[in-house]
């Protein structure tokens, strides 16, 4: 019985290596069909010889029309229910897909076949262009007119009509073909990466190792050793880069500072640094700059949804989160606003989610390796709101975190300055967290407790619940006892409202050194700093903070010793007026629009002065 099947396969093929016209042609086929079909034996062999054959036929011909390859399509499609289609008949597949995504085959012959390999496939890595195919039907959907009202239509019915999907493989199947499309958005960049491995590369499983070294930021010519300076030590960290891998995609993400010049470590007498120094950082950014062409944003913008659709999905997202916590996409893509604005509806479903195996996946999978949680909270590549996520994650997280001190001491070394400006404007969370950190013990350093204490007290609702904590702690109204802190740092986007706020929580008559560096702050709060009589060191890097305040500072604060100006925009109407503070000794002006006359002025009229930055200025 085998070997007449087998002789009539041979008689087909041999008729249709030799095509004479393509209406004989066509009859062959739809004849071989009918006869693999209607073959008492039913293998793999008799099944799969039409596909080859009309396979091979169909890359050996390549100036057939549009038509007769959708009829040579249509005569195979009975084939296609129970078989996959072999690798060149996925070529031919997607060929049409790209070229005709409204044609009725994609619907009708097409739709069944992929959700075939969907249910069914265990490996795409052994079948590679399997889903590729399904990655250009699900594109050529979204071409139609109803667009990605049709992809989530076959989503649905890809999971079934029930709150559980019936077929295990399809959720792992459908985020391999989301992320090898997302991964392919971002492939010219990736191969524009230097000692990088090509896309092809990547799917073939060659994983080279990167050993490029980040440029360190720049430093100070003339460093100040009594700066509260810990941010090159920080800067230096967050250049790590971190590895991670799914069964299918190897990622590099790396973390780059920005190119700001900064400050020399100093250890002073201190045998550690402080988490207050440790707070004095610039917010990390990507130095990359995205931009997709037309074709590659909209495969980004459909992938993305899909990804969102499998989310709102609560059988499925448990495995979604899971599948996603290793962070699979390339540094391109977390470094691509768009992207990670848009996947923010996954995190921030992942983060709603009351299940602990699903909110956990927030973390990342090994200490020291960020997770989603690092990544969109404030400072992470991906942040691009004041906190708010940051806030809910943290509050699901500390919900069911079973390692609850563990956690906190992560979030006071990591994540204390967006802890405290959240708890300054009132966020509930974030007040409870820091109540916390000091009911717990979890900070050491004196002045980073009283300025907790300050932030608790700057709110009705975190002056509660710090009076409730004090009754359980005598020992926290013994330290307040002792009057406020010397040292004092706000957080990054900090505005004049929030220090105001401060400021007026306590005594701040023994603070001696502040910093506001890369916070929001601007001219306005001058009229705050004025009534910190102890103060003599002043960091105002990277803020808005002008020549009114510069004015109104050296009318008042004449004792001041160190001055930080770098990259704010004062000119010589206001650093002019710094001639009168006779007790600077060290002063920056890196990035300002300093002249030459001004600082040579500045020289004769400070006696006291030994150190100075004036790079990229006109003086320099």
């Amino acid at each position: 019985m085998a070997s007449v099947a087998q002789k009539k396969i041979y008689k087909y093929k041999k008729v249709l290596s030799n095509p004479s016209r393509w209406e004989v042609v066509l009859k062959e086929i739809r004849t071989l069909v009918d006869m693999a079909l209607t073959s008492p034996l039913q293998d793999d062999s008799i099944n799969q010889a039409p596909l080859e054959i009309v396979s091979k036929l169909l890359s050996e011909n390549t100036n057939l029309t549009t038509q007769e390859h959708e009829n040579i399509i249509v005569a195979i499609a009975p084939l296609l229910e129970n078989n996959h289609p072999p690798p060149d008949l996925c070529e031919f597949f997607c060929k049409h897909c790209r070229e005709r995504p409204r044609s009725m085959v994609v619907i009708e012959v097409f739709t069944p076949v992929v959700q075939r390999i969907l249910k069914h496939n265990m490996d795409f890595g052994k079948c590679p262009r399997l889903r590729l195919f399904t990655q250009e039907y699900i594109l050529a959907l979204n071409e139609l007119n109803a667009g990605m009202e049709v992809v989530k239509k076959f989503i649905q019915s890809m999971h079934g009509p029930t709150g559980h999907c019936p077929h295990p493989r399809v959720l792992p199947n459908l985020v391999a073909v989301c992320l090898a499309a997302i991964y392919s958005c971002y492939e010219e960049f990736i191969n524009s990466r230097d000692n990088s491995p090509s896309l092809k590369e990547i799917r073939n499983g060659c994983q080279q190792p990167c050993d490029r070294k980040p440029t360190l930021p720049l430093r100070l010519l003339h460093p100040s050793p009594d700066l509260v300076s810990q941010e090159a030590t920080l800067s230096e960290a967050r250049l790590k880069s971190v590895v991670v891998a799914s069964s299918e995609i190897h990622v590099e993400v790396e973390r780059t500072s920005t190119a700001k010049p900064a400050l020399t470590a100093s250890a002073g007498n201190d045998s550690e640094p402080n988490l207050i120094d440790c707070l004095m950082v610039s917010p990390a950014c990507s130095t990359m700059s995205i931009e997709l062409g037309p074709q590659a944003d909209r495969t980004l913008g459909c992938y993305v949804e899909i990804l969102k659709l499998l989310s709102d999905y609560d059988d499925w997202r448990p495995s979604l989160a899971s599948l996603l916590q290793p962070i699979p996409f390339p540094k391109e893509a977390l470094a691509h606003e768009k992207f990670t604005k848009e996947l923010k509806y996954v995190i921030q479903r992942f983060a709603e989610d009351p299940r602990q195996e699903v909110h956990s996946c927030l973390l990342s999978v090994r200490a020291g390796k960020d997770g989603w949680f690092q990544l969109y909270s404030p400072g992470g590549v991906a942040c691009d709101d004041d906190g708010e996520l940051f806030a809910s994650m943290v509050h699901i997280l500390m919900g069911s975190c079973y390692k609850t001190k563990k956690f906190l001491l992560s979030l006071a070394e990591n994540k204390l300055g967006p802890c405290m400006l959240l708890a300054l404007r009132g966020n509930q969370t974030m007040v409870e967290i820091l109540c916390l950190m000091l009911e717990y013990n979890i900070i050491d350093n004196n002045d980073t407790q009283l300025q907790i204490i300050s932030t608790l007290e700057s709110t009705d609702v975190g002056k509660r619940m710090y009076e409730q904590l004090c009754d359980r702690q005598r020992e926290l109204k013994e330290l307040q006892r002792k009057g406020g802190p010397t040292r004092l740092t706000l957080p990054s986007k900090s505005t004049d409202a929030d220090l105001a706020r401060l400021l007026s929580s306590g005594s701040f008559g023994n603070l001696e050194n502040l910093s506001l560096a890369f916070t929001n702050v601007t001219s306005a709060c001058a009229e705050h700093l004025i009534k910190l009589p102890s103060l003599k060191q002043l960091n105002l890097w990277s803020t808005q903070f002008g020549d009114a305040g510069l004015r109104l500072l050296s009318e008042h604060l004449t004792m001041l010793q160190v001055l930080n100006l770098c990259e704010t925009p004062v000119t010589d109407a206001g650093l002019l007026a710094l001639s009168s503070m006779k007790s600077l000794c060290s002063l920056n002006m890196n990035s300002t629009k300093l002249s030459a006359d001004t600082y040579e002025d500045l020289k004769a009229k400070l006696p006291n002065l030994k150190e100075v930055d004036v790079r990229y200025t006109e003086a320099w």
